[in-house]
């Protein structure tokens, strides 16, 4: 079936003429899904109250929520619920342990094909932070019956395409009826039980290097309101695309202790995960990349809720020292399929720093793990 509609443009003379609109990031060897209507490019947005990892619940109410869950015991689960780590992790032989993840959410964006990449970069990316390699992957929809199968189709073919591109086999999902549309996937990776990447093992004098910019909230929230060049937003979309695949395979090669990526929670709420009683983690804010106009939506308080959210958790575990509020902000926003948090070793910094900014995106040295502290995290 073509999926394609019909669209009027208005002439200089006011007579309105049809035109089709092809979309050129579709591939022309799908040509399927290569015209779409676009006035249904706005509408998934229509049919979202929230979208991306600002759709998360707040890390307060899941810590309350999961504490009232029974603790299981099995000496082959390795990494559970209780550690808050990217993915759980199940011991099968002395080489082989299996790492399983899910994740999905309501658009962000207004075009589902790109919808359905950014989805599954999202969720494909715990396998790596957790030291793995992707191997299947499962859709999860959530779609109006009463809307257009090529929107679907769309954003299905936008998922399937970044788990080919990660390796794995997309072989089955689920889908229920909605009236928001959801989409994501629930992912199953492979790693040796003794090269398991946990968040909270990190060691004194690792370095903190992040491999995405920061803003991602930001900038496609004002987006979606007008508030924002495109050119920025195309930097974000560029980032949210983009498989943590590719920082990871250069990050293994060298002396890491723990890697997570950065979503809903953001950058100091994932970071926070890294820590244990044992250590506290120092920033130096100066050092961290963002979308640059990121900061001017800050400083104009074009900010989301979700982010709010996120300061409130983190009151009594971060200690900012004269850092400027709209710093604090883009340190609080939350990220979709933003980028890996990689803690290595001094010794390992540079040269690793160096390798991952021959990537397209670049990445930036942020902190490093110091002596327990009264908070958590310090920023300065």
């Amino acid at each position: 079936m073509l999926v394609c509609a019909l669209v009027f443009k208005t002439c200089e003379g006011g007579q309105k003429l049809p035109r089709w609109v092809r979309f050129p990031h579709i591939p022309a060897k799908n040509p399927a899904y290569a015209l779409i209507y676009e006035g249904h490019m706005k509408k998934i947005l229509d049919l979202a109250k929230c979208g991306g990892c600002t759709a998360k619940l707040s890390p307060g109410m899941l810590k309350d929520s999961l504490s009232k869950i029974p603790k299981f015991n099995d000496p082959n689960l390795i990494v559970g619920f209780d550690t808050s780590d990217d993915g759980a992790v199940y011991k099968l032989s002395d080489d082989i342990a299996i790492i399983k993840t899910l994740d999905f959410f309501p658009p962000m964006v207004d075009d589902p094909y790109l919808f359905g990449q950014i989805a599954a970069a999202n969720a494909l990316s715990d396998i790596y932070a957790m030291g793995g390699d992707v191997k299947l992957a499962l859709n999860i929809v959530a779609f109006p019956e009463n809307e257009d199968p090529g929107i679907l189709a769309a954003i299905l073919q936008g998922g399937a395409e970044k788990v080919q591109e990660a390796g794995g086999v997309l072989c089955g999902g689920h889908s229920i009826s909605d009236t928001t549309i959801k989409y994501g996937l629930s992912v199953t990776g492979t790693v040796h039980p003794d090269k398991i990447m946990q968040n909270n093992r990190l060691r004194f004098g690792d370095r903190i290097i992040l491999s995405k910019p920061l803003g991602v909230g930001l900038v496609t929230a004002a987006f979606n309101a007008g508030e924002v060049k495109r050119e920025s937003f195309n930097i974000a979309v560029n980032s949210m695309v983009t498989l943590n695949k590719y920082a990871f395979e250069i990050a293994k090669k060298y002396d890491i202790s723990g890697l997570t990526d950065v979503t809903g929670f953001g950058f100091l709420g994932h970071l926070n995960e890294m820590v244990n009683d044992g250590y506290s983690i120092q920033i130096s804010s100066g050092n961290v990349k963002y979308i640059p106009e990121a900061m001017r939506l800050a400083q104009e308080f074009l900010l989301t809720s979700a982010a709010q959210k996120n300061r409130n958790f983190l009151a009594d575990k971060v200690k900012f020292e004269a850092v400027e509020e709209c710093m604090q902000e883009i340190l609080f926003d939350p990220q979709t399929s933003g980028g890996l948090l990689i803690a290595v070793s001094a010794k390992d910094a540079d040269a690793l720093l160096d390798e991952l900014n021959e990537l397209a995106i670049a990445s930036c040295l942020v902190g490093e793990v110091i002596p327990r502290a009264e908070k958590n995290i310090k920023v300065i």
